[in-house]
């Protein structure tokens, strides 16, 4: 597996480890539409969360969030409304970025909540 795999792969479950701990039940991990992924789909009280995970070794060409574009986040408003649509559910929706460095210098995890609206 190539190396941005691996991180991409070790972001993600640092991501649902630290989406365990606080409080999230997490419903499906790298779930596929038709073309589209969702990394991590959780539940949280009465929301249905849409979670992008975006890892890298360093801040030097900018926040891993700041990656997260126009089409990709088209892309996952489409995955999700497939993904609502085919478990018929009823919760309200939102879309989190957890935004992960990971390196010899340990790990940050920033959560945003709310990071983008189906409107934006």
């Amino acid at each position: 597996m190539a190396e941005h795999n691996d991180l991409g792969q070790l972001g993600e479950d640092l991501a649902v480890a630290w989406l365990n701990n606080h409080g999230f039940e997490i419903l499906e991990r790298n779930w596929r539409g038709r073309n589209e992924e969702i990394d991590v789909i959780a539940r949280k009280d009465n929301e249905l969360i849409i979670i992008e995970v975006k890892t890298r070794k360093t801040r030097a060409f900018g926040n891993p969030e700041n990656s997260v574009s126009l089409s990709k986040q088209r892309n996952l408003v489409n995955a999700a409304e497939l993904y609502i649509t085919k478990k018929n559910s009823q919760l309200e929706t939102r879309f989190d970025i957890l935004s992960i460095i990971v390196n010899s210098n340990g790990q940050q995890i920033e959560h945003i909540p709310n990071a983008f609206s189906p409107f934006d």
